[in-house]
């Protein structure tokens, strides 16, 4: 008999399909605020803030109309944290790529290689059910692409402390 091998906590948080699933609610908040797309370099922040629970945990408690210049200043009040995302971004570059692959792959974005930006196709018309533990995590990443959209990458990019 062929036991069932068990996915850690980890290994179910952290995994391509899940990644571009949030990378494609972003996209799709970033492009209803503004209706053009995103830069393909904010996409790899997506992860590194919603993954990582505490960080998910301050986004869906901040308010959209808030910012992210609110988040961040939350975020900020232990400096270390706010630092922690550069490098959770580094760590996490090589899940984020695989779920843009992935996501481009089913055909939930579009990648615009020539302009470097990333634009999430029409939603699907019955959305997936979502197991309880990750039921925040969608809205963070559409709180984030609300968020992203009202700011330039270099204004991210510095409120964020990171580097691309």
């Amino acid at each position: 008999m062929v036991e069932k091998a068990k996915l850690s906590e980890l290994q179910i948080v952290q995994n391509p399909s899940l990644g571009s699933y949030l990378i494609w609610q972003y996209g799709l908040a970033f492009q209803e605020e503004e209706s053009h797309r995103s830069s393909f370099l904010l996409a790899f922040l997506v992860l590194p803030l919603v993954l990582h629970k505490p960080t998910a945990d301050l986004i869906v408690s901040t308010r959209k109309s808030s910012g992210l210049a609110l988040f961040a200043a939350k975020l900020g009040s232990q400096y270390e944290d706010l630092i922690a995302v550069q490098h959770r971004a580094l760590l996490l570059r090589d899940l984020s790529l695989r779920s843009i692959g992935i996501a481009a792959s089913a055909g939930l974005v579009t990648i615009d290689y020539h302009g470097g930006f990333i634009r999430s196709n029409s939603p699907p018309k019955k959305p997936p059910i979502l197991p309880e533990r990750i039921r925040a995590m969608p809205a963070a990443a559409q709180k984030l692409g609300s968020w992203f959209s009202r700011m330039s990458v270099h204004q991210i990019a510095s409120t964020l402390r990171v580097q691309f």
